[in-house]
């Protein structure tokens, strides 16, 4: 069993990650540590974790834990995982890792220097439905693949956000623009090339609210775009030479309906639903993780693979400077 402890007490940790590190079968929620001792001990209660902690450093300190989860705010993630590594645990972060893709390189030195495991907590890519999506790929079940289309979109406009906040690395691409990204990277096994992108800026928060990027891979197309201030929206699709996928609920497992992989063929006269009701994206990623800590083989997403995926980002922001050129991943 994994023991967690657990920096800070984030909504998406106290929502989504704890409960799953709770019900894994091989994991076990051990610590909170929180700047004010009164929340680490409430959320250390309601879950059953036997410690908690008035400070981060102190936790890391504890030889009560094996391994970290962090859900701080994005400008902090590479901080506290070196931090983490260097104190001899694993590290479980939260996406984005950084905000550059030579950010990650200390993080990398971190973890070979250490012998930890350091995974970014892209939870897609341990999901069913994107398992089956790389399957279908790999199998031909839609002929050669020519183009890839994508959305995610909310609404948000809260000051006082993180998201809204460019000094804690806010912004529409860091939170969302990474998730056509790499599922599509991922379902694929290729990487973009070149892409042109639109990027806009709200002018009061300063943080980007709306891009739309068009990306070159080796033999297909990709083109998506995400908002954090137009109306909820999660999809993506496959079209293919023979057939067409069509992905349901893609990113926010059955928050944003069932999460459902359709396959159609080249008229629509076939459609085959391929119904995931409880894909537990997130215990599968605790459950990966804790049993690659403990040096079994399974496929966790690797550092390696977040520097190709900020790649992306970063080349997006550099296009959406450009007018409309394409620039280089």
């Amino acid at each position: 069993m994994l023991r967690f402890g657990i920096v800070s007490t984030a909504k998406i940790g106290r929502e989504l990650v704890v409960p799953a590190i709770v019900d894994a079968e091989n994991a076990v929620l051990a610590a909170v540590a929180s700047r004010d001792l009164d929340r680490a001990k409430a959320l250390a209660t309601r879950f059953g974790a036997p410690h908690a902690f008035a400070s981060y450093e102190e936790m890391l300190a504890s030889d009560t834990i094996d391994a970290v989860y962090i859900p701080l705010p994005t400008s902090q993630h590479v901080e506290w995982a070196i931090k983490a590594a260097d104190a001899g645990k694993h590290v479980l972060v939260e996406k984005p890792l950084a905000l550059k893709a030579e950010d990650i390189e200390p993080v990398i030195a971190a973890r070979d220097r250490n012998k930890v495991l350091i995974s970014e907590a892209f939870m897609v890519t341990y999901a069913p439905v994107w398992t089956k999506v790389r399957a279908l790929l790999a199998d031909g079940a839609i002929g050669e693949l020519q183009h890839v289309q994508g959305a995610f979109s909310y609404f948000l406009r809260d000051a006082t956000n993180m998201r809204n906040i460019p000094e804690l690395g806010g912004g529409g691409l860091p939170d969302i623009g990474v998730y056509p990204t790499v599922t599509t990277r991922f379902a694929t096994g290729e990487e973009p090339e070149r892409l042109q992108a639109t990027v806009r800026y709200d002018s009061e928060f300063g943080t980007d609210i709306y891009a739309s990027v068009k990306a070159e891979f080796p033999g297909f197309e990709m083109s998506f775009y995400v908002s954090t201030q137009l109306a909820n929206r999660q999809t993506m699709a496959f079209h293919g030479t023979k057939g067409l996928i069509e992905v349901v609920s893609p990113f926010n497992a059955n928050r944003w309906g069932e999460e459902t992989v359709l396959l159609s063929n080249q008229s629509h006269s076939e459609t085959q639903a391929f119904r995931f009701q409880d894909s537990r994206q997130y215990v599968r990623e605790v459950e990966a993780f804790s049993k690659a800590a403990a040096g079994g083989e399974v496929e966790v997403f690797s550092l390696e693979d977040s520097v190709k995926n900020q790649r992306v980002i970063d080349a997006t922001y550099r296009a959406g400077k450009l007018d409309g050129g394409w620039e280089t991943v």
